[in-house]
């Protein structure tokens, strides 16, 4: 499977690759069928499952109905903050940050062949802690403003210039990027952006956004 934790420095000179979030809540049934559209536009990854203040039996029902999509389409399932949710599942990884469950929980829950990415925000001393532990790729932002979620930092191009120079752990830039703005991301070396708002509120629809991305990810 094309997931996340498949990439490492050897691939650094591949494509970088596009990281889906799911919008912060949406109707179930109507999302299904948004995102078998956006997977079949384009090269995909990792599909991420976002849900906040939700109950656990909501995202349960929530990820049966999209984990098989997202599979089926070749990408890998990652939830977000909940690794013992994860390991119910069966989904692809789990992604965590600073203030879930540490990475070492994570990794136990989820076993040692799923992917475990680390909310890194700017700061170099926690990817490198993260890389060191085991995670599988770590993420860094955010690199512009975004209304999906309150940032706690943002991050410099040249972070993930310097990642990209100097370790071989996969990194994911996330925070307010768009179609429009991913460019220097790219340039700078970043193997995944993930993208949640530039994708699901593009003008031309979600499919549109998936297949320019990748225009742009194939484009010298």
């Amino acid at each position: 499977m094309a997931g996340a934790g498949d990439r490492s420095r050897d691939d650094a000179r591949l494509p970088c690759r596009l990281y889906l979030v799911t919008p912060p809540a949406f109707e179930t049934k109507a999302f299904a069928e948004t995102l078998k559209a956006a997977l079949g536009a384009g090269d995909v990854a990792c599909v991420q499952l976002r849900l906040k203040d939700v109950t656990d039996d909501h995202i349960l029902r929530t990820a049966d109905v999209l984990l098989p999509i997202v599979q089926d389409a070749g990408a890998a399932f990652i939830l977000n903050d909940r690794p013992d949710l994860a390991a119910v599942l069966g989904a692809d990884g789990v992604h965590v940050g600073q203030d879930d469950a540490p990475y070492a929980e994570a990794r136990r829950l989820v076993g040692p062949d799923a992917i475990v990415g680390v909310t890194c925000h700017d700061s170099r001393h926690l990817a490198m802690e993260a890389g060191e532990a085991g995670a599988d790729y770590v993420a860094f932002g955010a690199f512009f403003p975004t209304a999906t979620k309150d940032p706690k930092a943002r991050a410099p191009f040249e972070l993930v210039r310097w990642w990209s120079e100097m370790m071989t752990v996969p990194q994911v830039a996330i925070g307010g990027i768009t179609v429009e703005n991913c460019r220097p991301l790219i340039e700078a070396g970043a193997d995944f952006l993930a993208v949640s708002a530039g994708i699901w509120q593009h003008a031309d629809g979600p499919a549109a956004a998936v297949a320019a991305f990748n225009a742009i990810f194939a484009s010298p």
